[in-house]
């Protein structure tokens, strides 16, 4: 028997390994699907699952957004943008990728918008049982000025009118860019003050302060992906309340250990400001 070297052997095990497929069987490993990317059916690019929507067909052969990754059966995988849902639709590709005769919704991207955005805001109200939301203008105000660290995010209303909101956001950023947080400040306003209300527990919510903690990253990265969701254009993978605005170098909330003098604490604050129609910056 030829014994190959282990060189040669891993360059084989590559050579014959295929590529990400646009669909899996549902087999999971202890209740997780293995593959780590997946191909987008529509526009063919190899990206990772956290930034793919998978879709499966309930018993009546209808397709349906499975946002956690969960449901059982054979899955097809599209990128996680309203747009690309929308031309998946269009172009009428699941049929095409689930090989059989398949319902379409024709407000499927509406559909998986509504599941994305309770799913964000089931988080939130777990953040609040774990007592990291400050709800309330005074006490968010109070968070924002004085608490031992500036809050993970601030929330607020998008159907809110102007009276307090834009006073407290440069509090919030100045805040950010005095302590130094190397990202910038992270403002949500993807919810309807109704929508919070059921989240958090309490009526006309319009102000709220999302403090440090597991259960506040989780609804961020809920957040984050609704976000992603409902930008216009595919652009880049990463979130786009992380990304800056354009590729120029913008100011903001100083770099960790970067010299005081090159970065005045209150010198053009801004933020990334998300809400129903995309990420706009914030300035003093």
């Amino acid at each position: 028997m030829q014994v190959l070297p282990d060189d040669t052997l891993a360059a084989n095990q590559s050579a014959n390994r295929s590529p990400a497929s646009d669909t899996d069987d549902g087999r999971t490993t202890r209740g997780r699907r293995t593959a780590t990317e997946r191909t987008c059916m529509v526009t063919r690019r190899q990206l990772p699952v956290a930034a793919l929507i998978r879709f499966v067909l309930d018993p009546d052969g209808a397709v349906t957004a499975d946002v956690k990754r969960r449901l059982p059966g054979r899955g097809v995988w599209v990128t996680a943008r309203r747009t690309v849902v929308a031309e998946a639709v269009r172009k009428r590709l699941f049929g095409r990728a689930f090989k059989t005769q398949v319902r379409v919704a024709a407000d499927l991207p509406d559909r998986v918008e509504q599941l994305i955005e309770q799913s964000a805001l089931d988080a939130l109200s777990i953040a609040r049982k774990a007592g990291l939301v400050v709800q309330g203008f005074a006490k968010v105000e109070a968070a924002v000025q004085s608490g031992a660290a500036p809050p993970a995010a601030l929330i607020r209303a998008r159907d809110a009118g102007e009276d307090g909101g834009r006073r407290l956001a440069h509090a919030f950023i100045r805040r950010t860019a005095a302590d130094r947080v190397p990202s910038p400040a992270k403002i949500v306003q993807a919810f309807t003050s109704a929508q919070l209300d059921l989240a958090l527990g309490r009526l006309n919510v319009v102000h709220a302060a999302l403090l440090a903690g597991r259960a506040s990253e989780a609804f961020l990265v809920r957040w984050r992906f609704l976000e992603d969701f409902r930008a216009d254009e595919p652009g880049s993978d990463e979130p786009v309340s992380d990304a800056p605005v354009s590729d120029e170098p913008v100011s903001g909330p100083p770099v960790a250990g970067a010299p005081a003098s090159e970065n005045p604490p209150q010198a053009h604050p801004q933020a990334q400001v998300s809400s129903s129609t995309g990420t706009r910056i914030v300035n003093d």
